[in-house]
């Protein structure tokens, strides 16, 4: 057994330390001081609660139209259509950036632009509507 004095915040312990492959017999533990508990620190006066803010209402889809929904979270940096606009599939309709990535979303069937529902800069998440093409 080796004998080592640590100090941890200021307080000094004596601790024993086994060496790995000794062949002795575990020594009896050595009692350490006992430790005042420390004083307590008066805590901070509480900061006012901060609201979020309110999230945005979900756009609702104009009905019977084909509903493109933003395929990932991320931010619309550019809106390539507009409303009442003929589409073809395969066609951009928008530019979505995601973890640093510019990811085109497409025309998924040939129509007419009905309704976009999001704006250039704003913020979407997975399954958030984008446009209705009808």
């Amino acid at each position: 057994m080796r004998q080592f004095t640590v100090t941890v915040n200021g307080i000094s312990y004596q601790v024993s330390v086994e060496e790995q492959g000794a062949a002795s017999a575990p020594a009896a533990p050595i009692a350490t001081p006992a430790v005042a508990a420390p004083a307590p620190v008066a805590a901070a006066p509480a900061a006012a609660p901060v609201q979020a803010p309110a999230a945005a209402p979900a756009t609702q889809p104009v009905a019977g139209g084909t509903s493109v929904k933003a395929p990932m979270p991320g931010a619309i940096i550019n809106i390539g259509v507009q409303q009442g606009a003929s589409v073809n599939e395969g066609d951009v309709l928008c530019i979505l950036e995601a973890m640093k990535m510019e990811n085109e979303i497409k025309s998924p069937v040939s129509g007419t632009i009905v309704q976009i529902a999001v704006q250039s800069g704003a913020n979407v998440n997975s399954g958030d509507l984008l446009v209705v093409i009808n």
